[in-house]
């Protein structure tokens, strides 16, 4: 058993004046401060590719004495997986305060997802799947269209992810897009890879974020609202040989995992934070958590199912990956950040969920139609 005592998101979206290891330490002095510990309470450190020199660079640059770190990096996923790995660490008896960084700035950069993926050599995928030229917008792409092809999805279904973003960001002043936008003003915006228009795609920002993760005596000794870590799953998904199907994402399993670890059900829980890289992201992972049928993903989120206060299900009130931020690609942790904001009753009151006591995240990294990470986290205030 682990809690999550702090929890900091960078309010930059650009930052052009700041190197990515000063954005880490910037965000770990948030987190520690959010929690009332310091780095030299630290004893574990964890984080991903984002890293500059991974774990062992980082480590000695915010001057941390740690007996336990883990730079497990499944994409945009890690960080999700870090908060298991860090409560298993904690009940194995490895370390007791686990500090999780995760920082970017590929907007200063001028990086985005229309670019072609730079794989380096050896990888043994790339000669079979480079001369193609993927990017993360077509590869979504591709598996929107198959979506749509297989259940009757429609653009307009999946605009409506988008809407519901747009009602929550408009609360969040850190937000890089805050205007309320319809339904058809997605489908007015710019094709960028058919189906998927401008604003069925994620924000491109700097910033970053960072988590503390204690064990059981020092989350009940600080002056914090408790959120523990009740169930936890990862799987991977790949292209099975060539046997594809990319209708459905690795969910599929994480999700069942963590509701089982956890003793609940879909309809237990109060709130959702879903990674959305892409508003077809949203819609099939809500699909493999159980949330609803396969093939059923459309009719959930429309009409406004997934606007607090509205619908039945509150996604992403913080505007999510889509709105608010999703710092070097990698949107993870903020989907952590806010299911913490809100099971301490702290997100804005607007799209604060009425007795939030029990909260799921879920993160996609890697590419959904091709190999990703997912993993799943449900968290509980008590």
């Amino acid at each position: 058993m682990a809690y999550i005592v702090g929890a900091y998101e960078h309010p930059t979206r650009k930052a052009p004046d700041k190197s990515v290891a000063a954005l880490h330490a910037e965000c770990a002095k948030g987190a520690l401060g959010d929690a009332g510990l310091t780095l030299a309470d630290v004893d574990g450190y964890f984080c991903a590719g984002d890293a500059p020199g991974g774990a062992l660079s980082m480590a000695e640059y915010l001057g941390l004495n740690v007996s336990h770190l883990d730079s497990t990096e499944i994409g945009g996923s890690s960080y999700i997986a870090h908060v298991s790995h860090a409560a298993q660490a904690i009940a194995a008896g490895k370390c007791s305060v686990v500090l999780i960084t995760m920082a970017g700035r590929p907007r200063s950069e001028g990086r985005s997802g229309v670019k072609q993926k730079v794989v380096g050599a050896g990888v043994p995928d790339a000669p079979f799947e480079i001369p193609y030229g993927p990017t993360a917008v077509n590869e979504y792409a591709m598996a929107a269209m198959r979506h749509m092809h297989e259940y009757g999805t429609t653009s307009e279904q999946l605009a409506w992810i988008k809407v519901a973003a747009s009602h929550h960001a408009q609360h969040n002043p850190n937000a890089m897009l805050r205007d309320v936008v319809t339904v058809e003003d997605v489908l007015a915006s710019p094709m960028i890879a058919d189906p998927l228009h401008r604003l069925d795609c994620c924000v491109v920002s700097d910033g970053g974020g960072a988590l503390v993760v204690v064990k059981p005596e020092i989350a009940k000794s600080l002056k914090r609202p408790l959120v523990r870590v009740k169930g936890s799953g990862e799987a991977p998904k790949g292209l099975n040989g060539g046997r594809v199907d990319l209708t459905y994402s690795g969910a599929v399993w994480s999700g069942p995992k963590a509701l089982a670890e956890a003793g609940v059900t879909p309809g237990d829980i109060k709130y959702a934070s879903i990674y959305d890289s892409f508003t077809i992201t949203v819609m099939m992972q809500l699909e493999d958590l159980g949330f609803c049928k396969k093939g059923e993903g459309g009719k959930f989120v429309a009409d406004g199912n997934l606007i607090s206060g509205v619908g039945k299900l509150p996604v992403n009130t913080d505007g999510g990956g889509l709105n608010n931020n999703h710092p070097a690609g990698r949107g993870g942790i903020v989907k952590v950040l806010e299911a913490v904001r809100q099971l301490r009753g702290e997100a804005h009151p607007q799209v604060q969920v009425n007795n939030c006591d029990l909260a799921l995240v879920h993160g996609t990294g890697g590419g959904l139609a091709s190999r990703h990470g997912s993993a799943t986290l449900i968290l509980e205030r008590v």
